[in-house]
């Protein structure tokens, strides 16, 4: 059984800043990291791996950087990696991203046979669309599983899994060859092997550009996105929560925690009862 992976690089959001002039994220000086939710692919794939056999191959589109993710996808355990780098792929929506994608897995095809499943993460933390995962689904004519919490079953001819809905869990059953994106709640990242990490460090991705995997470069990058950025907004500060000093006796911290509550409930009571009062004044 042959598991693609398809991984994002992305900077590490705990050390996000924004440039408030202009709304735009400040890459400069923060780290790249694999997309959370891509790990948990991975760790997915290699755990049906050691089930079923087979080759877990990770890919990714990015700049010649983006070959650190891959390496660290190896000593996760990962089989093989492959990196689509190309100047003609910047600036890509999730459109152009998935078509690009799309023909890396034919090329993957091509050297190992047919590929039965999909992983994706989630969705990634910058672009925070979700949209990879369906839109390679649509391209490669597979079934389709998104938010995937557990995967129950897998055979040679379909896979179950549960997967998360905004009001609860659905048990869902699919056709092999499929497409997951797979939730941080499927599984935990072990930690890597001594082995992997040692074959990682001397491992080296192939690269691949447009004309290597056949895509047609204007379907590539920002030729072939037609998503455009309009405006972006930052959400203003949260005001802070009242703090109760701590170095009062129990009893007089619950009598203060206890006052704030009242006081803030007869506010709420005196919103709503106002425009009840003006009515009795009007009518």
């Amino acid at each position: 059984m042959n598991i693609v992976v398809s991984i994002k690089q992305v900077p590490d959001t705990t050390n996000v800043r924004i440039d408030r002039s202009t709304g735009n994220l400040i890459r400069e000086g923060i780290p790249a990291i694999i997309n959370p939710d891509d790990l948990h692919a991975i760790e997915e794939a290699v755990k049906i791996r050691e089930k079923f056999g087979g080759k877990v191959l990770v890919i990714t589109m990015g700049p010649p950087m983006a070959a650190s993710a891959l390496k660290e996808a190896i000593s996760q355990g990962a089989d093989e990696a492959f990196l689509l780098s190309d100047r003609r792929f910047a600036g890509a929506d999730t459109l152009a991203t998935t078509y690009t994608l799309y023909h890396g897995i034919k090329k993957i095809e091509e050297k190992y046979g047919t590929v039965d499943l999909v992983f994706t993460g989630k969705q990634a933390v910058d672009g925070d669309t979700g949209q990879v995962g369906p839109g390679l689904a649509t391209r490669l004519g597979y079934s389709l599983i998104a938010y995937v919490t557990k995967i129950e079953e897998v055979t040679p001819e379909k896979v179950v899994a549960w997967r998360r809905l905004e009001k609860g869990l659905e048990k869902i059953e699919a056709k092999i060859p499929a497409v997951l994106t797979i939730t941080s709640e499927a599984n935990e990242v072990r930690y890597s092997p001594l082995d992997d990490m040692i074959r990682a460090v001397k491992y080296k991705p192939e690269s691949w550009d447009a004309d290597l995997v056949g895509a047609d470069p204007k379907k590539t990058g920002i030729l072939g996105s037609p998503t455009k950025v309009v405006r972006t907004n930052i959400p203003p500060a949260r005001a802070g929560g009242e703090i109760i000093a701590n170095n009062l006796p129990p009893e007089e911290t619950a009598d203060k925690f206890i006052e704030a509550l009242l006081k803030e409930e007869a506010v709420k009571l005196l919103e709503f009862m106002e425009p009840l009062v003006e009515g009795d004044k009007n009518g």
